[in-house]
C-alpha cells in the first residue's frame, strides 16, 4: 500500500480517509506526502510555493475531488478566491458571439488555479456602478475582469480609488504615455491590424480607401483610427477625412456610414472597417445600390465575428483570439491579487489576418465608380 501511496497516477487505487464523507486536506496532504502547511500554501498561492508544486497540488486536488471550505479559507487568508465579469446589457452588441469563447477561456483558466469566475449583468453605466459596488463590499470577488475600456473609464477609476485588483481587455488613457500609466491589461493590436488592411488595399491597387470606426469614448476607437492613418502614411496616400467615418457599432450604422461613402463625388474603392458587425452593414447598403462586395468595392473588417465567414462573399477580416483572450486576463488578475505589480502584468498580443472573397484589385476607378453609381 504504501508504493501505491507515494505514486501520483495511481489516484484511483488510493483508499482516501474520508471525513463526514468529504476529503479533507488532511487527506490531500498525506497522499501527497506533503505537510497540511505546504498543500494549503500552494492552494492559496503564496510565492513560496514553486509552480511545479502548485500545479500538482491543483491537479491532485482535481482529481481527488478535495474542495476547499470557501468561508474557512476567506477568513484565513481575507479571500473568496473568485474573479468578476459585469456585462452591460444596454451595449448594441451585448449578445456578442465571441462571449461564450471568451468566458470558456476566464473560466479554464481560473478552475486550474482553483478559482472560480463570477458573471453579473448590468442595465446602464449607473447600474455598472453599483453592481461592482455590490459585489465588492459583498466580497463576492477579489478582482474584476473589465472587458471594453473607455479612454476615460469609471470603473477603472472607482477601483483603483477602493484599491481592488483588476485588469483591463484594453488598455485606456489614450494619450497618456504607458509608464506614466496605472493597472494591467491583455489587448490586441488592432491598430497594427489597421495598418495592415489599409497596405494590403493599397497593395492591390486601391487609391481611395475609406474607413468606418467606432465611438468615440471607446480608447480602441482612437487606437484604430490612428492604425488606419499610419496604413495611407506607408501606402503613400494621402489623408482624406472625407472618407472617414465615426460612431458605427451595428449593422444598421455600418450601412448608412457606407451610404454616405457612396455619395461622395470620388467614393472609396475599398473600405476599412474597425469593427465586423457595421462592415457586414456594408454589404446592405451596396447590394441596394447595385454594387458588388469584393469587385465594386472592397471590405477588410477586424474581430472575426461567425457572421463573416458565412456572408457572400466572405468577409476578409482580422481574427481576434477571444478564448486565449479570456485566459490570458484570468491569469493575469489572479497574479496580480497574488501580489504582482499591476504595471508587470500588461501583455499585447495579434489580430491575425483570414482572407476570403470581399476584398481583391478594383474594378473600377474612383471617377469610374461614382459615373456606374450615378446610372444606378
Amino acid at each position: 500500500m504504501s508504493a501505491i501511496r507515494n505514486n501520483s497516477e495511481t489516484l484511483e487505487a488510493l483508499p482516501l480517509r474520508r471525513s463526514g464523507g468529504r476529503v479533507t486536506i488532511n487527506d490531500l496532504a498525506a497522499h501527497l506526502g506533503m505537510s497540511k502547511s505546504t498543500v494549503s500554501r500552494a492552494m492559496n498561492g503564496y510565492t513560496d510555493i514553486s509552480e511545479t508544486t502548485r500545479k500538482r497540488v491543483a491537479s491532485t486536488a482535481k482529481k481527488l475531488g478535495y474542495q476547499p471550505l470557501s468561508h474557512a479559507q476567506a477568513i484565513r487568508t481575507g479571500r473568496v478566491r473568485a474573479l468578476a465579469l459585469v456585462l452591460q446589457m444596454d451595449e448594441p452588441d451585448r449578445h456578442n458571439p465571441f462571449l461564450q469563447e471568451f468566458l470558456m477561456g476566464a473560466c479554464e483558466t481560473a478552475s486550474g488555479f482553483g478559482w472560480t469566475l463570477t458573471v453579473s449583468t448590468a442595465l446602464s453605466d449607473a447600474d455598472m456602478q453599483r453592481v461592482l459596488e455590490r459585489l465588492i463590499d459583498e466580497r463576492k470577488a477579489d478582482g474584476f475582469i473589465l472587458p471594453r475600456t473607455e479612454v476615460s473609464d469609471p470603473r477603472v477609476a472607482m477601483l483603483r480609488e477602493r484599491n481592488v485588483p483588476h485588469v483591463m481587455f484594453g488598455r485606456t488613457e489614450h494619450g497618456v504615455p504607458p509608464a506614466q500609466q496605472s493597472g494591467s491589461w491583455y489587448d490586441i493590436l488592432g491598430e497594427a491590424a489597421m495598418c495592415s488592411a489599409v497596405t494590403r488595399l493599397a497593395g492591390l491597387g486601391h487609391q481611395r480607401i475609406g474607413y468606418v470606426g467606432s465611438t468615440e469614448n471607446f480608447n480602441y476607437t482612437h487606437l484604430r483610427r490612428e492604425g488606419f492613418k499610419a496604413g495611407l502614411s506607408a501606402a503613400g496616400l494621402a489623408f482624406d477625412a472625407d472618407l472617414m467615418c465615426q460612431g458605427a457599432r451595428t449593422r444598421a450604422e455600418g450601412a448608412d456610414a457606407v451610404r454616405g461613402l457612396m455619395a461622395l463625388s470620388t467614393p472609396p474603392t475599398g473600405i476599412v472597417f474597425a469593427t465586423d458587425m457595421p462592415a457586414l452593414g456594408a454589404y446592405d447598403a451596396l447590394g441596394d445600390l447595385g454594387l458588388s462586395v469584393g469587385q465594386d468595392v472592397s471590405l477588410i473588417g477586424y474581430d472575426g465575428v461567425p457572421e463573416a465567414e458565412f456572408a457572400r462573399p466572405g468577409l476578409t477580416t482580422y481574427n481576434v483570439d477571444t478564448r486565449r483572450a479570456g485566459a490570458r486576463l484570468a491569469e493575469l488578475l489572479i497574479r496580480q491579487i497574488r501580489g504582482e505589480a499591476p504595471e508587470t502584468l500588461r501583455e499585447v498580443s495579434e489580430a491575425l489576418l483570414v482572407e476570403r472573397h470581399s476584398d481583391g484589385p478594383p474594378a473600377l476607378s474612383s471617377e469610374e465608380l461614382a459615373a456606374k453609381l450615378e446610372k444606378m
